[in-house]
């Protein structure tokens, strides 16, 4: 019986991850809330309450340009080592006890009565960054296989009410990426302001679709406790409605304030990842197995260290289940010219984005427009512009 556990047990390979631990960096995300109020303290600067998305619009793209790439790969012989490796998932379990006490300490301060309309929302939007990476953290969360990791990722999106990101991401996004049909994978010549409502509304309409067929299917009714859109939503309204009654409605508007900038934020992440990529049809009608060029992928090191791998998202698609930590480059997939935080900010300002990446999308097809993922309202326009074969 000995032998063969020891059998079972991976063995520590020779290499070693430059990145162990680096990960850990990932859990400053969930303290900027603090880090605001100390830089408040310190200084007496009321605009630090706005240190959040100063942190991930600024800093970090900062730190990208100046760290770079890390394109490098775990060895086949060390992959289900690292997968086993409990420290890994620590990384990401110890980041929600401390995304909910930046969160009840933010009611804190806005029930306290003392802060601005300007510092409220500041310190609102700098909620909304943990918010949204939680939304990433929750997205590692939920695709694996253990049960109570899949409660965790609902837990995780409670702060931001998009408990039905756990349904669509992992049944209708990973089966129609990179096609017209998936509400999630923006168009060429689409603006993010313009894909924003689209995916919203259209990952929520997709949401409530699978989960009622998978109900169907196991022969019980829409409006059940098993309903896992609905149990997850219930987290948040049980969240917000024990914060309300603990600190007062003052909060309230926060938290909504909070939860709409938080899911935009995942959105925008959405929006650049498979920007304009499209699996084509093959001749029975189907599309293309998805494949590592059906996603924009970035090795910039300080990104993808706050984001656990998130940039690696060619293999992500390739092997949903396997673990951030294990996550490999590509050498032939598109690349984004920078870290998905700078991305971000060009996704904000259309005419810059369209300026860094059209070009992109058309020499990833060689030209031709016809073969990538098109705005239909801007389909002949853009053909007639850029050609086809």
């Amino acid at each position: 019986m000995e032998s063969a556990t020891a059998a079972a047990t991976p063995v520590a390979p020779a290499w070693t991850d430059p990145k162990r631990y680096l990960w850990l960096l990932g859990l400053i995300v969930p303290l900027i809330p603090f880090m605001a109020w100390g830089l408040v303290q310190a200084t007496g600067a009321g605009a630090f309450y706005w240190f959040g998305p100063v942190l991930v619009f600024a800093i970090i793209p900062a730190l990208d340009l100046l760290i770079g790439k890390d394109a490098a790969n775990p060895p086949d012989s060390a992959i289900k080592w690292l997968e086993e490796d409990k420290y890994y998932r620590w990384c990401t379990y110890l980041f929600l006890p401390l995304q909910f006490a930046s969160l009840i300490f933010a009611c804190t301060l806005w029930s306290g009565g003392e802060l601005s309309f300007i510092e409220s929302l500041g310190l609102a939007i700098s909620v909304a960054m943990v918010g949204g990476i939680a939304i990433n953290t929750a997205h590692e969360l939920g695709h694996k296989r253990k049960s109570y990791e899949r409660w965790l990722s609902k837990i995780a999106l409670a702060q931001t009410g998009y408990g039905h990101f756990f349904i669509e991401h992992n049944r209708g996004h990973h089966v129609r990426v990179a096609t017209p049909e998936d509400p999630a994978s923006s168009r060429l010549g689409e603006s993010f302001w313009e894909f924003l409502p689209r995916t919203v509304a259209g990952s929520l309409r997709s949401s409530v679709a699978l989960e009622r067929v998978r109900l169907d299917r196991l022969g019980k009714p829409f409006w059940t406790i098993s309903n896992d859109i609905l149990n997850a939503w219930a987290m948040t309204v049980v969240l917000f409605a024990g914060l309300t009654i603990a600190f007062g409605w003052a909060v309230l508007p926060w938290l909504i304030v909070q939860a709409v900038a938080g899911f935009s934020l995942l959105e925008v992440v959405n929006y650049l990842e498979h920007y304009g990529l499209l699996r084509q049809r093959e001749d029975s009608g189907r599309y293309e197995r998805c494949q590592p060029e059906h996603s924009w992928n970035s090795n910039n090191i300080a990104s993808n260290v706050f984001l656990y791998h998130l940039q690696r998202h060619s293999d992500h698609h390739a092997n949903p289940v396997r673990r951030y930590q294990a996550l490999r480059h590509f050498d032939a997939v598109p690349e984004l010219p920078s870290g998905y935080a700078t991305m971000i900010v060009c996704a904000y300002v259309p005419p810059l984005w369209r300026r860094v990446m059209d070009r992109r999308v058309l020499a990833h097809y060689g030209g031709d427009v016809t073969r990538a993922n098109v705005l239909p309202r801007k389909r002949e326009r853009l053909i007639a512009r850029y050609g086809g074969s």
